[in-house]
């Protein structure tokens, strides 16, 4: 079904979700900027696996934390100024990270940012989810996972070209610093961007009417819709369902199982398969152990940057099926690449050998690692990615959305955390085994999709329920 309006109404709504959805980039290019920082870090500071575990993973749990208030505030302030108090958190910890004296001041500096990415995460899909027209709705929602790939991507460019320039080493100096702090301080580009592109949109119309202001919630509805909608049937709507309900709290998330509404429940348990399947231990670690089985510097953030376009190419397979066939079936056929992808990654780094400091994959099994490791970024993109964050930005009622996805992403970020600080100790335990653990929850979470996740595909979002 066509947008309501013109062709420029399209481009415009197109123009919006992709500002919003630059949250996500700042998502990205965080995780990714770690990867290339991890081993000159780890060497700067003189720490082992668990305290580079626990300062990778500290910035997760100011996401959780963010994404545990972002839905409130939004809803007390607005969605835009959440969006612009993030972009400026993140700036301000792009440059404190980049300065680190100590370990511990380099941990403060990420949760800070952390902060700031998990109120961007949560207030993202929502906003895009509700300025998006339903026959859109799939595809403009997948904006905030391409802004994540892309953001991943381009960091892992700036850290490769940042590291050959100070001599392949990312503890060469550059301007009177190491390499990787200028790969942390450069966030401080996408921060500004974002902040910009905050400045620029529309506030979305859903909280506009909420907030009773209804002409300029006709303004912006014209402007995604088009003129052509009946604006005043529109608002009424959407005011109906919204005057029927309370103001959304957290409070209102409980129901009969285990406190919580069954739905809210499918939403929190949706966001954390996400993360157990591992996905970021190859944009947090991917770079230490590649290394690990003895790639160089540069060499090991090639390939880091290679498996990032893949994850570009995965996330545009998604977002040209994700409104054709629907959001199950991807999340299936995902979940079951995902783990045979893992398990044959698992099969090849059991047979790593050890010679002195030095260890290294025989045979074909170092190829064999590095293809199952970039089909598993290729199944991960082209489902999990995408069709979560459009999931979690539309599966919710009005009356709860924002607080829900509050939930839903804190309990995301915290799954990310366990992954993300256990796994340099797990990994030097059993590889190998490490690696049938994420396959086994990709396994699983098909089981989860098939019995407990209903597809939203073409519904507007006054049906949810």
């Amino acid at each position: 079904m066509p947008v309501s309006g013109t062709r420029g109404t399209l481009k415009r709504v197109v123009f919006i979700a992709a500002a919003a959805a630059v949250g996500g980039f700042l998502f990205g290019y965080d995780s990714a900027v770690i990867n290339g920082a991890v081993t000159g870090i780890q060497k700067r500071f003189a720490v082992g696996n668990v305290e580079i575990g626990a300062t990778v993973s500290s910035a997760l749990l100011g996401s959780a934390l963010g994404a545990w208030f972002a839905g409130s505030l939004a809803d007390r302030l607005g969605r835009l100024p959440v969006m612009r108090i993030a972009a400026g958190l993140f700036a301000i910890s792009s440059i404190g990270s980049g300065l680190a004296f100590a370990i511990y001041d380099l941990a403060a500096w990420r949760v800070l940012g952390g902060i700031a990415i998990g109120m961007a995460s949560v207030i993202g899909p929502a906003y895009i989810a509700e300025v998006a027209p339903a026959a859109y709705r799939g595809r403009l929602g997948s904006f905030q996972q391409l802004a994540i790939v892309l953001g991943i991507a381009v960091s892992q460019l700036v850290n490769y070209v940042l590291a050959e320039v100070a001599g392949g080493d990312v503890r060469g100096v550059l301007a009177g610093l190491e390499a990787w702090r200028w790969m942390l301080i450069a966030c401080v580009v996408p921060a500004g961007v974002y902040l910009t592109l905050a400045l620029l949109i529309p506030e979305s119309p859903r909280f506009l009417i909420a907030a009773r202001r209804l002409d300029e919630a006709r303004t912006v509805l014209a402007r995604v819709e088009g003129e052509t909608v009946d604006l005043d049937r529109r608002v009424a709507d959407i005011e109906s369902v919204l005057r029927s309900e309370l103001r959304p709290r957290l409070s209102d998330l409980r129901g009969h199982r285990l406190g919580l509404a069954p739905i809210v429940w499918a939403g929190i348990v949706l966001s954390m398969f996400q993360q157990f399947v591992g996905i970021n231990v190859i944009f947090y670690y991917s770079s230490a152990l590649w290394q690990s089985v003895g790639i160089s510097q540069s060499g090991s953030l090639l390939i880091s940057f290679s498996s990032s376009v893949i994850n570009i190419v995965g996330t545009l397979i998604a977002i040209a099926l994700v409104d054709r066939i629907g959001r199950r079936p991807l999340l299936i056929t995902g979940s079951i690449g995902m783990a045979l992808s893992l398990a044959t990654a698992s099969w090849a780094f059991s047979s790593a050998v050890k010679v002195g400091a030095t260890v290294t994959l025989p045979g074909d099994r170092g190829a064999i690692a590095l293809v199952a490791a970039n089909l598993f970024v290729l199944f991960f993109a082209l489902s999990w990615g995408v069709v979560v964050w459009v999931l979690l930005g539309e599966m919710f009622p009005n009356r709860v959305r924002a607080a829900a996805l509050s939930v839903a992403a804190a309990a995301q970020w915290l799954a990310n955390w366990l992954v993300t600080v256990t796994f340099p100790s797990l990994s030097a335990w059993n590889l190998p085994v490490t690696y049938l653990i994420y396959a086994f929850f990709a396994a699983l979470s098909a089981v989860f999709v098939v019995r407990c996740i209903r597809e939203t595909k073409g519904r507007a979002l006054e049906e949810m329920g």
